[in-house]
């Protein structure tokens, strides 16, 4: 059997332990970082500890939430409790705006993608495909993956959904030409 020579040099848990940890939950007043840790003795508050290069990339608002994240999951043990670093978007307001009423097709405005897109950077949601479609083209071949998807949500509703023409997952298979 042979054996593949890894190198550790090029990241990996190396790296890792390299880098310098500062804990953002106590800010200097010169805008520096304390080191990560705390002894058992100091009264100060849970230490919410990233790499100096992410504290540096972390707005203050993403700062805030990390600490009160970690800080409000507690420590009820003596290892420390872990919480995201960076908390992921959601899904926007459901208003008139971001969501359309049963009635009109139901699904996602426009204006409800882009605000679910600027919360999940990185997501590629779109609108759904309403018009013609050229056979093979990437919007038939989405609307073909939405219409499979939603008739396995409709057979695994209830019989009342499932029989309502006005349900929001008809509703929506219909906004979609399935």
């Amino acid at each position: 059997m042979a054996y593949q020579y890894i190198n550790f040099n090029k990241g990996g848990l190396n790296k890792w332990f390299k880098e310098k940890w500062v804990d953002i939950g106590a800010p200097k007043k010169d805008g520096k970082y304390q080191p990560c840790g705390r002894s058992k003795t100091s009264d100060r508050k849970y230490p919410k500890c990233v790499p100096l290069a992410k504290a540096t990339r972390m707005s203050s608002s993403q700062k805030a939430s990390a600490v009160s994240r970690k800080r409000s999951a507690g420590n009820t043990g003596p290892k420390p409790t872990n919480v995201s670093t960076l908390k992921r978007g959601g899904m926007p307001a459901r208003n008139k705006k971001n969501f359309r009423p049963t009635e009109s097709g139901a699904g996602m405005t426009e204006a409800g993608v882009q605000a679910y897109r600027r919360k999940n950077p990185g997501s590629k949601l779109q609108t759904a495909v309403t018009g013609k479609v050229k056979a093979g083209s990437k919007d038939a071949n989405r609307r073909k993956s939405y219409c499979a998807r939603s008739l396995g949500q409709l057979k695994r509703s209830s019989e009342k959904t499932r029989n309502d023409p006005n349900s929001r997952i008809r509703q929506a298979r219909r906004r979609w030409k399935c």
